[in-house]
């Protein structure tokens, strides 16, 4: 199957393959914090579906990872955001060849509180009346709702104004995402659910948290699977977007274990 060319700013012409996967409401351009760090890599910054500079790919959560393992080079270094991090699990489940290692940011496996069963316990995440909120109020004004949420990724940090208006201007500087492609996005935060699928995951596995993270509660990470290839990583005073609010110790954590993996 083939899918509309995404919208990929290449970084760099040497080293190893970096993919960066933004979350939901934005575009590539809110990692601009980070391209100085990261120039020894081809970094690959990826607009999703329908968010910046990218077409709209119609479907769920399953053509999009399609898409994204189609159009990008396989054994590269994954780094999700949030949403962009439960697509760079989903692609490490599903197209393992493509994933060398997988970096999740303030990302769950399921964004969504669940309830207890008689073979899990209660799941931490977002009531459903959040989400319902937002998808309520994409249709009456989209871009209040987009910037409403970005006020949310900022949350908790200590220099929080400054790092939503940081977040605004890399954003705005593109197109506003389509109505589309925020509709899916909210429906993937809602329904997808890879927390069964966990085990598949056999690469390399930083995940990067952020203790004051209002949407992925630091509970999450008592309930995710352990093991000797993955590695976790709480920025105590960080929020939902910890390259944003505190880029220089995130960087502190990530690009050592990056050369680590390289070797």
């Amino acid at each position: 199957m083939s899918f509309p060319a995404l919208h990929i700013d290449i970084v760099g012409t040497q080293g190893p393959d970096v993919i960066l996967l933004h979350g939901w409401g934005v575009n590539n351009a809110v990692f601009g914090p980070l391209k100085n760090a990261l120039h020894q890599y081809r970094v690959h910054y990826v607009d999703l579906p329908g968010f910046g500079l990218s077409p709209n790919i119609d479907g769920n959560i399953n053509q999009w990872v399609q898409a994204l393992a189609q159009q990008l080079p396989k054994n590269a270094i994954w780094i999700g955001w949030s949403l962009g991090g439960l697509l760079a699990s989903k692609v490490a489940i599903d197209f393992p060849d493509s994933v060398s290692a997988l970096v999740t940011l303030a990302s769950s496996p399921c964004f969504m509180a669940r309830d207890a069963t008689q073979t899990s316990p209660a799941w931490p995440g977002m009531l459903p009346a959040v989400l319902t909120q937002f998808s309520t109020q994409l249709t009456r004004d989209l871009s209040r709702t987009v910037e409403r949420f970005l006020a949310i990724q900022a949350m908790g940090s200590d220099n929080a104004k400054a790092d939503i208006n940081q977040i605004k201007q890399l954003v705005l500087s593109k197109p506003l995402p389509s109505k589309q492609a925020l509709s899916q996005g909210l429906a993937m935060l809602e329904d997808v659910d890879l927390r069964g699928q966990l085990s598949q995951i056999t690469q390399p596995w930083l995940r990067v948290w952020g203790k004051l993270d209002g949407l992925v509660p630091r509970r999450v990470i008592e309930q995710m699977p352990q093991a000797q290839h993955i590695t976790d990583i709480v920025l105590n005073k960080a929020s939902h977007a910890p390259f944003i609010s505190h880029p220089d110790e995130f960087l502190h954590n990530l690009l050592p274990w990056i050369i680590k993996y390289q070797q």
